[in-house]
């Protein structure tokens, strides 16, 4: 190809697109209803959205002693923390609450028994922090597991039997 080919080839092709410039009305982009949506200016947010105090900071910071259970203790509360417990704690505390589930007998130590003695003898308010900030190698769930369904899988945990002697010392609370 020489170079007056390439030339009138490069001249054809300006004038081509000067052509179909007049068919871009760019105007008409802001016009389209996808658009729209993203024009409407959200309400201001109210300066007491965003907790400072309250919430999970008020519950690190009292450490769950002065917390009580909001939840009352009844079949409804225990059967709804036993479905929880199901979704969010038997693979390591197992199925019966006594530290040998699926994913715990993987661990040493072996995960708390929750129907022991040492356990059951904490206030709701100190299993409630347990579990919503973690201990040792049990995770924080507070992000995870809903705060009303934190107090059920308490209420179902009371429900238990308790068990008076420990796994490591068998004599324990005998």
């Amino acid at each position: 190809m020489n170079s007056t080919t390439c030339l009138h080839s490069l001249k054809l092709c300006a004038i081509v697109c000067i052509a179909m410039l007049p068919g871009c009305d760019y105007g008409k982009f802001k016009d389209q209803p996808s658009l729209r949506p993203y024009e409407i200016e959200l309400p201001g947010m109210p300066a007491e959205a965003l907790p400072i105090t309250g919430g999970l900071q008020m519950v690190r910071e009292m450490g769950g002693r002065e917390m009580h259970n909001p939840i009352s203790f009844g079949p409804a509360s225990v059967q709804l923390g036993a479905v929880q417990y199901g979704y969010f704690c038997s693979m390591c505390h197992g199925v019966r609450a006594d530290g040998n589930g699926t994913v715990g007998e993987s661990f040493h130590p072996l995960p708390a028994n929750l129907r022991e003695r040492a356990v059951q003898k904490q206030s709701d308010g100190e299993l409630f922090y347990t579990i919503s900030f973690g201990f040792n190698r049990h995770p924080p769930l507070a992000h995870t597991v809903a705060a009303p369904d934190r107090w059920h899988i308490i209420n179902y945990l009371r429900s238990l039997p308790v068990e008076h002697a420990s796994r490591d010392n068998p004599t324990a609370g005998n």
